[in-house]
């Protein structure tokens, strides 16, 4: 019989630390960010704390804030970048918060649609899944060789919205039932990643 070990792998998803547009609640998407003093702090005690697993391969988007984060976390480690892991594109909404956007009918009417409808001049959140999911069968694809391997720890270092259309995705729940603070995330169990994905077993970090 087959090792079932050879068909799973874990994933621990982990959205990047904080920047100065995180700490104002502002929408962060397209815009290059770097990590804020405070985010830098906020990782190194996370780590101090034991907060991530020890990994053997890393992904992550190529923003500079997640690059940095995965600096932080996993030096030893140099990420393989996947382009379609960026974070969303908010349209007009970028680097606003809600204070600045209150009275714009706009966004009233994407809050009214419980974040269903397209960010106005930006993306809608079938578009972005479907380029995430894009990105995730491409790590896929990078792993494959490994399969037959004793059972591996992937790190994927993202943005907040990538971990929720990924695990939307795969997962059991809904969109915004992924959410997670800067610096957390989850770790799960992807089995038959050579076939169709499909995670288990999730918890945060």
């Amino acid at each position: 019989m087959r090792d079932r070990a050879e068909n799973q792998i874990t994933l621990v998803l982990i959205r990047h630390g904080a920047t100065k547009a995180n700490m104002e609640h502002r929408y962060l998407g397209k815009t290059d960010e770097v990590l804020s003093k405070e985010g830098k702090m906020q990782l190194f005690e996370y780590k101090k704390k034991g907060f991530f697993p020890n990994i053997d391969f890393l992904f992550g988007s190529p923003m500079k804030r997640c690059v940095q984060t995965a600096e932080i976390l996993f030096p030893e480690l140099k990420p393989v970048e996947i382009e379609e892991w960026k974070e969303m594109d908010f349209g007009v909404f970028e680097g606003k918060n809600y204070l600045e956007l209150q009275g714009d009918k706009r966004y009233q009417e994407w809050i009214d649609s419980n974040g269903t409808l397209p960010f106005p001049e930006g993306e809608s959140r079938e578009e972005f899944i479907s380029r995430c999911d894009k990105g995730f069968r491409r790590m896929i694809e990078k792993l494959k060789p490994i399969k037959e391997e004793r059972h591996k720890t992937v790190g994927i270092v993202v943005h907040g919205g990538t971990i929720m259309a990924l695990l939307s995705k795969y997962g059991k729940g809904d969109y915004f039932d992924y959410q997670v603070p800067n610096g957390k995330g989850f770790v799960c169990i992807m089995n038959h990643f050579d076939t169709e994905p499909e995670i288990r077993e999730l918890k945060k970090i």
